[in-house]
């Protein structure tokens, strides 16, 4: 990722000229006849919308861009997203020796496609811009690599990502940082982690459960625990989902997805923690031995749960999953999850829902995904609620089942997994991008991602 943005040194390159509505007329006027001639024929008004066309210079190869962004003083992380993916291969910088800051992203994201089911694909030459901030280049392709590592998980079919495939890459990530990694499963999933082993029992022995866990980093460190929710496919069980609500469930793993790329950005970055990325990852399926609804399972933790849909299956193996994290005494948990409908509703597909058990790690996450152009939202862990998860059977059931406070109730379920006086933050969130914008192309999407990140940094910034 650092080979499409390089330390500007001087070297020839194409100049891209940023305009917004503010600036557009007087950028115009410092343009010989020519080009604002030229302007006027291709209707550009500095308006935003990404529109950008080409300035012929005094010889064939001396050309430059023009091409309108919202604010010329606050660039976003995509604001040159729609000029990277189109232009031809070659070296660009922004003219007047402005900094592209957080455009950067975009720009590296603008150029990847996940092309591997692709038969005819052919790649573009790279498109590289230069930056007079070269200290920033490692964190862009840092955020860019992370991105792509979640998009392209969730984009790959389930066949090919079932728990096995996951494990793969956990095994990736580890051996690029000589990170540990150990694989539970079988007989000794079924007795120490029992909700994942029911959850993933009823699929084919190729995709059969698992907990995948990495560790990495200086036991001296505060230690950090990172837990996604790693649902290779979710045909929602015994309780069925439609064909319609099964079309997008490869995606069930985006929780995983987020972890495993959330794991590689601290170790990519060095952070002074001690790392523990745990992977509960199944196939939800069906056959004879499928769990049932009716069912009461024995967790990790001893807690037991009522079944009464088994198609809220995501916060069973989170909940196995979570307790274990929590036996190491972690300094600070955090769970990804692509858990309920509910949050979608409430929010949409843009804005991840967010929950914490501490107000200022809440305010921090708030205040990094705002400087980061990675939206969130919190909401309550309302405790008012927790008697919907009430059973006359057993000590809890898995869904609340009423059809209210759904994302609320799953997080809640998860919360009676997490140490008391552990920080804990838990996303539900979409991992899916419905419809493409500049450099966020329609499928798998990394939301809630680089606004984690930049909160551990400032958490435990070295």
């Amino acid at each position: 990722m650092t080979k499409l943005l390089a330390a500007d040194k001087g070297q020839s390159a194409h100049d891209i000229h940023l305009i917004d509505e503010a600036s557009f007329e007087d950028w115009k006027k410092s343009q010989p006849q020519r080009i604002r001639t030229l302007v006027e024929a291709r209707r550009m008004d500095g308006k935003t919308g990404y529109a950008h066309t080409t300035l012929p210079g005094e010889s064939d190869d001396d050309w430059s861009i023009v091409t309108t962004v919202a604010n010329v003083d606050e660039l976003s992380p995509w604001c040159l997203a729609k000029v990277a993916a189109d232009l031809p291969e070659g070296t660009y910088r922004l003219a007047n020796g402005r900094k592209p800051g957080p455009a950067k992203l975009g720009w590296i994201l603008a150029q990847h496609r996940f092309s591997p089911y692709l038969s005819d694909y052919q790649p573009q030459g790279p498109r590289v811009l230069l930056t007079p901030e070269p200290a920033g280049i490692d964190a862009a392709a840092r955020a860019a690599e992370a991105t792509i590592l979640v998009r392209d998980m969730v984009d790959t079919p389930p066949e090919d990502m079932g728990p096995a495939e996951i494990e793969k890459e956990v095994e990736k990530v580890a051996k690029r940082y000589d990170a540990k990694v150990t694989t539970t499963k079988g007989d000794a999933l079924e007795q120490g982690y029992p909700m994942i082993h029911s959850v993933g029992r009823a699929a084919a022995r190729s995709h059969a459960p698992r907990l995948v866990e990495l560790t990495w980093g200086d036991p001296g460190k505060p230690r950090l625990a990172i837990v996604g929710k790693g649902v290779s496919f979710d045909s929602g069980g015994l309780d069925i989902k439609s064909s319609k609500g099964m079309a997008l469930m490869k995606k069930d793993m985006g929780g995983a997805a987020h972890a495993i790329a959330l794991a590689q950005m601290v170790m990519d970055a060095r952070l002074p923690v001690h790392l523990h990325l745990l992977v509960p990852t199944v196939e939800n399926a069906i056959a004879g031995n499928a769990f049932r609804p009716g069912d009461v399972l024995k967790s990790r933790k001893g807690i037991t749960v009522e079944i009464d849909n088994t198609d809220a299956e995501g916060r069973l193996i989170l909940g196995d999953a979570l307790h274990k994290a929590g036996e190491d005494e972690p300094d600070l948990i955090v769970d990804f999850a692509t858990l309920t409908g509910a949050a979608r509703v409430a929010l949409g597909p843009d804005l991840p829902v967010m929950f914490a058990n501490d107000d200022a790690m809440a305010d921090s996450l708030e205040k990094s995904g705002a400087s980061v152009g990675d939206p969130l939202w919190r909401l309550p862990l309302w405790n008012g609620y927790d008697d919907m998860l009430k059973s006359q059977l057993a000590d809890m059931v898995n869904s609340g089942g009423s059809g209210f406070a759904g994302s609320i109730t799953a997080a809640l379920f998860l919360r009676r997994f997490v140490p008391e006086n552990t920080d804990w933050v838990h996303f539900d969130t979409f991992a899916w991008r419905p419809a493409a914008k500049p450099g966020r192309p329609k499928g798998g999407e990394a939301l809630g991602l680089r606004a984690t990140f930049a909160m551990l940094e400032a958490r435990y910034g070295l």
